[in-house]
């Protein structure tokens, strides 16, 4: 975990009722050719791939940790019909009714997709819109076929026989329980707690776990303190929370022992892809496992100003801050500049690169300019190195 700043975004959506197990049963895919290369770009930590839906060219998110879902814009266009309306929740615990509907074909390259159930969701968020996701690739659909993922080469593959994708060499295997929209979940232990943690390649961070699974009084481990938000879900952010952040000298994934991860807390337990791009792995809903070989051995460090921002309504936003730390910035201050570059005056184009290229993710020191309470304040914030 290498971050300038501690906001994550996690595409997680919980669900469902014995009738969404069915609705997520439905659909086939399709392939031309035995393995086929779908275009992704990894980018702010995230899988992105191109689809198109009726010849129009779409931009989705390949993410395990949701069902496929595409936003109200081409529910619109596509003039689809609606199953049924049901109560669905996000990482932050959000919840909203929404529309459940069947979408006739979808083309992922040379993959062609048949009656996918989808879940409509309004992806009009600052972060959504920024990344221009216009829907998800999910579990249901992925469940489909068997597929292999190298971040670091941008490289998805798909097939139906996974006699294609030889396991040898894979030396670590995780076994997993499908949720009834086929997201995975794998057990884990932490701190001599046994915690489900849903494999989700739509969440930027590494290992997360809920509030509730955590004792900071516990003196077991080393920890640093946050308040704020810390992360963006489907459906926006949750309430501002305390957060911990802490090395789990042992931590066992599926059986696996893992040694020196970094592990927060939040609303939910997952495991996403600051920690899934040291591998490249394949995705077995036939046999429920995931295989996993190593091609990166770098230790997870933590490393921040002591706060994160976002940008809201066109100003950026401190949402976070790193407690007893001497961080001199609060919540809710409006941050006017970073160094040399001016977050006044913004406009949707202009908040987006600021947002997918942050200006102090290359630098040791910055000098902010903040409002607060009407005044303006200047600092200096060094960048520091925690839980090393």
């Amino acid at each position: 975990m290498k971050k300038n700043l501690l906001l994550f975004f996690i595409c997680y959506i919980a669900s469902v009722s014995a009738q969404g197990k069915r609705f997520f049963e439905s659909g086939e895919a399709v392939l031309k050719n035995p393995v086929e290369k779908i275009n992704l770009t990894f980018a702010n930590e995230l899988p992105l791939i191109k689809v198109s839906i009726n010849g129009k060219p779409y931009q989705f998110l390949f993410d395990t940790g949701a069902p496929t879902v595409i936003s109200n814009a081409v529910y619109s266009e596509l003039n689809l019909k609606e199953k049924h309306k049901r109560n669905v929740g996000d990482s932050q615990k959000n919840k909203q009714q929404q529309v459940f509907t069947v979408l006739p074909e979808m083309t992922v390259d040379q993959i062609v997709f048949k009656n996918i159930g989808a879940v409509v969701v309004d992806l009009e968020g600052h972060e959504f819109g920024c990344l221009q996701i216009d829907g998800i690739i999910g579990a249901n659909q992925m469940a489909k076929l068997f597929w292999r993922i190298n971040y670091s080469e941008n490289l998805l593959e798909a097939t139906k026989d996974l006699k294609q994708f030889p396991t040898e060499g894979y030396e670590t295997v995780f076994s997993f329980k499908p949720k009834p929209q086929k997201t995975p979940i794998i057990e884990s232990q932490i701190l001599d707690k046994k915690i489900n943690l849903t494999f989700d390649t739509g969440f930027t961070g590494s290992i997360k776990i809920a509030e509730n699974n955590y004792d900071p009084k516990n003196g077991k481990v080393k920890f640093v303190e946050t308040y704020g938000v810390n992360s963006v879900g489907a459906f926006g952010t949750g309430k501002p929370l305390s957060s911990y952040h802490f090395r789990a000298n042992d931590l066992m994934l599926a059986g696996q022992k893992f040694e020196n991860e970094i592990i927060m807390t939040g609303n939910s337990s997952l495991v996403g892809n600051e920690f899934l791009k040291k591998f490249k792995f394949i995705i077995d809903w036939e046999n429920n496992k995931v295989y996993l070989h190593r091609i990166k051995n770098s230790p997870s460090k933590m490393e921040s100003f002591g706060f994160a921002y976002r940008f809201i309504d066109l100003k950026a936003k401190v949402v976070l801050v790193f407690q007893g730390n001497d961080v001199p910035l609060k919540i809710d201050d409006e941050i006017l500049s970073i160094n040399d570059t001016s977050f006044e005056n913004l406009n949707e184009e202009s908040s987006c690169q600021y947002l997918l290229n942050r200006v102090e993710k290359s630098t040791d020191s910055i000098t902010v300019k903040v409002k607060r309470d009407g005044k303006v304040l200047d600092f200096t914030v060094l960048k520091k190195e925690y839980l090393n």
